[in-house]
């Protein structure tokens, strides 16, 4: 039996991520295959909370089954910055260069670059509401390396390896991430629904 579910995002990047790692009987639709095209709100202080927020924006204004996911780096040394600022840490452009930039200068005389990347999947089906969380550690690198990825990946080394996301594949990627973890948490949990 085939599911549709609308991911939350217009992202055709995470589209594809999550996508791929899924069978075919679960087709993803984005927000502008349902028609909706506005800006949904993301204003919770935590990651957590968005994620909630734009998967019931879905449901409950377009009436489908629909996960949303909310994705932050937390560095040890600033606080858990720029957390549920990721985005947008360096100004409302939401340019990932000038992110890095941001972080790269606020780490310049730090030791500690221990960080981890959060994602944390909200899932609305038939009714019921459920959360499911993937943590990716590693550290800050001194410099962006790497074209792959997007983000964050070209600064952010993962434990165990000595390349940036942004030098690992896709596939190498979706094993070990955030990301990947939270939405194996994800597939996991629909394949045994259904």
């Amino acid at each position: 039996m085939e599911i549709k579910i609308v991911f939350a995002t217009n992202n055709l990047n995470k589209i594809k991520e999550v996508q791929s790692m899924l069978p075919p009987s679960i087709q993803i639709m984005s927000l502008e295959s349902i028609g909706c095209l506005e800006e949904i709100p993301e204003t919770s202080e935590t990651i957590e909370g968005n994620a909630i927020q734009k998967a019931n924006y879905v449901t409950e204004k377009y009436g489908y089954n629909c996960f949303a996911d909310d994705t932050g780096l937390e560095v040890e040394a600033l606080h858990s910055e720029p957390g549920v600022d990721s985005a947008h840490y360096a100004g409302e452009q939401r340019n990932a260069n000038d992110n890095m930039d941001k972080l790269l200068k606020n780490l310049e005389n730090q030791s500690n670059r221990n960080a981890q990347f959060k994602t944390v999947i909200a899932l609305n089906l038939n009714g019921k509401k459920h959360l499911f969380t993937g943590i990716a550690n590693g550290k800050i690198v001194l410099e962006k390396i790497g074209n792959q990825g997007f983000g964050y990946d070209p600064i952010f080394q993962p434990d165990g390896f000595s390349e940036t996301f942004a030098q690992l594949s896709l596939e190498q990627k979706g094993q070990i991430s955030h990301r990947g973890k939270a939405t194996k948490q994800l597939l996991d949990f629909l394949s045994y629904e259904h």
